[in-house]
C-alpha cells in the first residue's frame, strides 16, 4: 500500500511541475491519491446476477373443446357411400367457329354507311354496309370496251362471211374473223360477270356497293365504322355473323385431372345467372398441347343454347365426373360446420371432450346427407349438430 501511494505521489509531483497549483488541481490530486489507495476491485461471477431460466409449457390443443354435459349433444355415425368424384371448373362461352360466317367486302373503298352494329340480330340478305369504290368504275369501263369490240368484230364477221360466199376472200380470212368474234364475246361475258360479282347492276352501274348478310344470325364481331377504309377480301372482315343456337364452352383443366375428361362424354353446365337450371353438353375436343406456364389443357364443350340463354363471354361452371366409383363417407348435413371457408366436424373423445376435425365436403345427397370426400372415415361418430356445439363453445 505504501509503495502504491509513493508511486502515485511521484506521478502527481511530476505533473505539478507543469501545472500551476489551484483549487481544481488540488481536487484532482486528492482523487488520484484516493483512487490509488482503493486498490483493484474484487472479481464477481456474471452468472450469479442472471435471472433464473424460463420454464416453457406446451399449450393445449386448440381443436379440442370440453363441455360439462356431453350427453346433450346427439351423435351420428358416418356411413359409407360409393360415388364418383366430381370435378368442377370454370369455363367461358364462345361462338361455335363452324357456325360463324365472315362477311367480307368484295370491293376496296370507303364505308359511307353502316347499317348494323355489334350484337344485332340480322336476317339473310339484310343490308349491312355501303361502300363507295372505284373498282366498279374500272370494271364498268372494261365492260363497255368489251361491248364495243364485240360489236365491231361481229360486223367484220358478217362481212367476211358474205365475201366468202361470193368467193372474194379465202377460207382463212373467214376463220380469222370468226376467232376475233369469239374472243370479243368471251371478253363481254368476263367483264359482265365481274360486275355482277361486285354487286353492280349492268344496266345501272354505280360506285356504291351494298354488302348484305350471307346468313341469319347475330353479329359477334364488327371491324368497320362509317368513313373507314375497307379492303376487298382481306382481314379483318367488316362483320362476323354467328349462329348462337349452339355454342362452345372453353375450359382450362389441370393435367392431373385430365384422366376424368374424355371426348364424347356428357358434362353438366351451371350458370350463376340462372340459379337452379342446368344445361347438358358434350366434350368435343381436348387440346393435345398444355399451357407451359399453368400446365392446363383447353377442353371444348358443345352445348345447345335454347332461347340463347348462354351469351358470348359469360362464365359458367362445367362439372366432369370420374370414371371409377370411390368410397366416401356421408354424415347428416347438420353435422358439417362451415367456418373460415372450410368444413369441419366434431368427433367425440373421452371425458366430455370433442375434437374439431377439418374435412372436405362433397355434394349434397338425398335425405339431407352431406358427402365427405376426405378427412373422415365411415364408421366414425360425429356430433349430429355441429352448429349447436360451436355456439355452446363460443358462449
Amino acid at each position: 500500500m505504501s509503495e502504491q501511494f509513493g508511486r502515485a505521489a511521484n506521478s502527481v509531483r511530476d505533473q505539478m511541475m507543469f501545472i500551476k497549483p489551484g483549487p481544481v488541481a488540488l481536487l484532482v490530486i486528492s482523487a488520484v491519491l484516493l483512487g490509488g489507495c482503493a486498490g483493484t476491485p474484487k472479481q464477481t461471477d456474471p452468472l450469479a446476477a442472471a435471472p433464473p431460466p424460463v420454464k416453457v409449457e406446451n399449450a393445449a390443443d386448440a381443436s379440442i373443446v370440453k363441455v360439462d354435459k356431453p350427453e346433450q349433444f346427439a351423435l351420428a355415425t358416418a356411413s359409407a357411400y360409393a360415388g364418383s368424384t366430381e370435378l368442377g371448373v370454370t369455363g367461358t362461352v364462345a361462338p361455335d367457329v363452324s357456325r360463324s360466317i365472315p362477311v367480307p367486302s368484295l370491293v376496296s373503298g370507303k364505308a359511307v354507311e353502316v347499317l348494323a352494329r355489334l350484337g344485332d340480330e340480322v336476317k339473310k340478305d339484310q343490308l349491312l354496309l355501303k361502300v363507295r369504290s372505284s373498282d366498279v368504275s374500272g370494271a364498268y369501263a372494261d365492260y363497255r370496251k368489251a361491248l364495243v369490240t364485240e360489236h365491231l368484230t361481229s360486223s367484220q364477221l358478217e362481212r367476211a362471211r358474205l365475201l366468202f360466199e361470193k368467193g372474194a376472200v379465202a377460207r382463212k380470212d373467214l376463220d380469222v374473223a370468226q376467232n376475233a368474234e369469239d374472243t370479243a364475246l368471251v371478253d363481254v361475258e368476263t367483264t359482265s360477270e365481274r360486275l355482277r360479282l361486285l354487286g353492280s347492276d349492268l344496266d345501272h352501274p354505280t360506285g356504291i356497293i351494298e354488302v348484305r348478310a350471307p346468313a341469319a344470325g347475330v353479329i359477334t364481331d364488327q371491324q368497320v365504322t362509317a368513313g373507314a377504309g375497307v379492303q376487298a377480301l382481306s382481314a379483318p372482315n367488316p362483320f362476323t355473323i354467328s349462329d348462337l343456337s349452339r355454342v362452345w364452352i372453353i375450359c382450362d383443366v389441370y393435367e392431373n385431372n385430365l384422366l376424368d375428361v374424355r371426348v364424347g362424354e356428357a358434362v353438366q353446365i351451371a350458370v350463376s345467372a340462372y340459379p337452379g337450371r342446368q344445361l347438358n353438353g358434350r366434350i368435343s375436343n381436348v387440346s393435345p398441347v398444355l399451357d407451359p406456364n399453368l400446365h392446363t389443357a383447353k377442353v371444348r364443350i358443345e352445348v345447345d343454347n335454347p332461347g340463347r340463354l348462354l351469351r358470348v363471354g359469360m362464365f359458367v361452371t362445367a362439372t366432369f365426373r370420374s370414371h371409377s366409383a370411390q368410397q366416401h363417407a356421408t354424415v347428416p348435413a347438420s353435422a358439417v360446420l362451415h367456418l373460415h371457408d372450410r368444413d369441419w366436424v366434431y368427433v367425440p373423445l373421452e371425458a366430455g371432450r370433442f375434437r374439431r376435425v377439418g374435412v372436405v365436403g362433397g355434394k349434397t345427397l338425398p335425405g339431407n346427407l352431406q358427402e365427405i370426400v376426405s378427412g373422415l372415415d365411415a364408421g366414425t361418430q360425429v356430433v349430429a349438430n355441429a352448429l349447436v356445439l360451436q355456439n355452446t363453445v363460443d358462449q
